[in-house]
């Protein structure tokens, strides 16, 4: 169930649907399973053959991988750098309908993905035939179903267009024997599940791997499958890697949901001698005061900072549930009794102890409360939270006089005490724009001067659930 590929500089997705037809003259299980790995195979030689056609998305180029990697326009050729295909791709045209620049298009990713189109040439030339008529009274099932390829070669610039259409096309062909696997294994009778690949990204030297699940079925029901993976990967089995929720977000696509995510890789690291960076890992929204056609400014930085961390638990795969509104916020602190009903829809406050309630309440999520008396103390605390970020690796919501805020890492120096804190502001109140984001601090780090120095502060840090 598993293609494996190194992120390199450049990834090459392939997708398409390819139909797996079939007649089942019996609903007898071995039958069945006979019939549909003959369907398969009969597919696996389509995908071998000479028809077989790679369309680059927003480009006239067409390559015939099987066919001595004959490539329309011919000015590329077989030994071409695959980097010389980028520079045949056109601009997308955006909503407004201007085109896009590519160039600033590319400057935004950390690498590139050239998107493929899997194609079959329909006509072959053959001796004309008469037509044959045939007619019989068996019931018989018919099987129809298109399965959704998507394949991934993550490669160098300089390997070849040769050598990158060989391997997707040993990809497409191990995808789909990973899919009749699928499919075998999860038939009640002549009832089949559609096969569904995931791209995961591991830690080197795996990198991005594809795994393929039936489509709908539920994580709680493929653990067995995820342990199995844990080992082969040689993968810890606290923390989970091959849930759906975990699959890897292919940079050239934004997400569908208009939020920004982990904002904070765009920033540099500030130089600090003998300073080790310890980060939040893993995905997270930023949420902030004016989303969701929701005027929250002045009183919901709190609720903000407390959906980021909601945001962080759900893309990593531990909660199903999707990130909780302020009303949703308010009613679960009324159901624990920590507030009376008359709270719910008003514009009250929270603080750190109201979001580990809620975390408790809506997650599942147990947190760790770490109390600093004054604002001037937090800069003796690097030790804490470096562990906090090191072990558990979860955002910290922080709250302190009035304000509440993300932490999502510290550079500290465990000889000199120096440390900068990661600092998401739940208090910005304009758009979706990284670069102002980024440029203006909302998203930056920020030296002990930073807080409060009189004002008390207690930190929620939430912990990682030991699950696969």
């Amino acid at each position: 169930m598993v293609v494996a590929a190194d992120v390199g500089s450049i990834i090459f997705r392939l997708r398409g649907g390819l139909e797996l037809t079939c007649q089942l003259d019996s609903t007898n299980g071995p039958s069945v399973q006979q019939t549909l790995s003959g369907a398969f195979k009969r597919l696996c030689s389509k995908l071998r053959s000479e028809s077989l056609v790679f369309c680059v998305r927003n480009s006239p180029l067409l390559i015939w991988p099987n066919k001595g990697i004959h490539i329309i326009p011919d000015e590329l050729k077989e030994s071409s750098p695959c980097k010389d295909i980028q520079q045949h791709i056109q601009a997308e045209e955006n909503d407004s309908g201007k085109k896009s620049s590519k160039k600033k298009d590319r400057k935004s990713v950390t690498t590139c993905v050239i998107n493929m189109d899997l194609m079959m040439e329909v006509t072959e030339p053959r001796r004309l035939s008469a037509t044959v008529l045939t007619r019989g009274s068996q019931k018989q099932h018919f099987v129809r179903m298109t399965l959704p390829m998507d394949c991934v070669a993550s490669v160098q610039t300089e390997d070849s267009v040769g050598a990158v259409s060989g391997r997707l096309v040993e990809a497409l062909c191990d995808q789909l024997a990973d899919m009749e696997k699928v499919v075998l294994q999860h038939m009640k009778g002549t009832a089949l599940l559609l096969p569904q690949p995931f791209h995961f990204l591991l830690p080197e030297p795996a990198g991005l791997v594809t795994i393929v699940y039936p489509a709908g079925v539920p994580d709680s029901r493929l653990e067995h499958i995820r342990k199995e993976l844990h080992s082969r990967f040689e993968l810890p089995d606290d923390r989970p890697c091959f849930r759906q929720a975990n699959s890897f977000h292919f940079p050239d696509e934004p997400y569908k949901d208009g939020y920004l995510r982990n904002p904070h890789t765009a920033l540099n690291l500030p130089n600090m001698e003998g300073a080790k960076p310890c980060l939040v890992q893993g995905v997270y929204s930023y949420h902030h005061y004016m989303q969701d056609h929701m005027d929250d400014n002045g009183w919901g930085c709190a609720y903000r900072s407390l959906q980021t961390v909601c945001s962080w638990f759900q893309q990593q795969g531990y909660v199903d549930r999707e990130v909780p509104s302020h009303k949703e916020i308010q009613q679960a602190l009324v159901d624990a009794g920590d507030k009376p009903a008359a709270f719910v829809g008003s514009r009250q406050w929270i603080g750190s102890i109201e979001v580990q309630v809620v975390l408790d309440k809506l997650l599942g999520v147990t947190s760790k409360i770490l109390f600093v008396s004054q604002g001037s103390d937090l800069a003796s605390k690097g030790r804490e939270l470096a562990n906090h970020f090191r072990t558990e690796s979860t955002p910290v919501m922080i709250g302190g006089g009035v304000l509440a805020h993300t932490i999502l890492g510290v550079l500290w120096s465990e000889t000199t005490g120096q440390i900068k804190f990661l600092i998401l502001d739940p208090h910005y109140t304009g758009g979706e724009d990284l670069q102002v984001i980024t440029d203006k601090g909302w998203c930056g780090w920020k030296g002990p001067e930073f807080w409060d120095q009189n004002a008390y502060y207690n930190l929620c840090m939430p912990l990682r659930p030991k699950a696969i």
